[in-house]
């Protein structure tokens, strides 16, 4: 019999989360996987892609918890977000995309702080080693999703990159290098107006050349999410669950 989808909104560290799954009642998840959302979005953005990944993969209904953090930051324009970005990348000018992959963002160790907390906060409460925790979102939660799989102090379970890009490559690099064999998934859209598929195809190379193991997607979209992704994204999922 169908279990019914538990939804809750708590506090978790420095931040508010929705935390989405079918396990039975105080049951301990094999993992949890946390999705960030994109600039801009609300906190709920990404919650629906729960239940959709459980559709496609039975398995992770059974023995996983999915957790969505809302960004530190209130939008001038609606919503939550990471860290700021310049006006003209908001206006679709940023074109020097060498700099942006060169450059910390401003704000990007707050956010930094502030998703470690809640993963901190995660691995407390469910008693879970970081490789037991899959970090990942969407554009700029995939930026700040990547920052944090490569700082923590153990590698985590794996890392899911939705339309993210390149940044703080000087920091990212030799970090990477101490990450040999995490499992990452990377989507991007060949069509992607807001950040183009050549930065996500050079933090791929970044990745594979420093010895992480890269399922990556190039899809005929723009800057979105499509069916085919997640059904790939579930399947990456599923595997990271292994023979527990």
């Amino acid at each position: 019999m169908e279990r019914a989808l538990r939804h809750v909104a708590t506090r978790l560290g420095e931040l508010d989360c929705h935390v989405i799954d079918a396990l039975p009642e105080g049951a301990t998840p094999e993992l949890v996987v946390v999705l960030s959302h994109g600039l801009g979005a609300p906190a709920t953005d990404l919650v629906p892609l729960g239940p959709e990944l459980m559709a496609f993969q039975p398995a992770l209904a059974d023995r996983v918890r999915f957790v969505f953090p809302g960004g530190p930051m209130a939008w001038a324009h609606g919503g939550r977000a990471w860290f700021p970005l310049p006006d003209a990348v908001m206006r679709g000018e940023q074109r020097d995309w060498e700099q942006f992959a060169r450059d910390v963002p401003p704000g990007m160790p707050a956010a930094r702080r502030a998703l470690m907390s809640t993963v901190d906060a995660l691995c407390a409460a469910m008693k879970l080693p970081y490789g037991r925790i899959v970090l990942g979102g969407f554009s700029q939660g995939g930026m700040v999703s990547t920052d944090v799989a490569l700082r923590l102090d153990e590698p985590p379970a794996g890392l899911c990159i939705l339309s993210g890009t390149l940044t703080s490559e000087p920091e990212w690099r030799p970090r990477a290098q101490g990450r040999t064999g995490l499992p990452v998934f990377q989507a991007h859209g060949r069509y992607d107006p807001l950040l183009p598929l050549g930065s996500a195809e050079r933090l791929r190379d970044l990745f594979v050349a420093s010895g992480l193991t890269v399922d990556f997607h190039a899809y005929d979209m723009p800057h979105a999410i499509v069916t085919e992704e997640l059904e790939a994204l579930a399947a990456f999922l599923a595997a990271r669950l292994g023979g527990r």
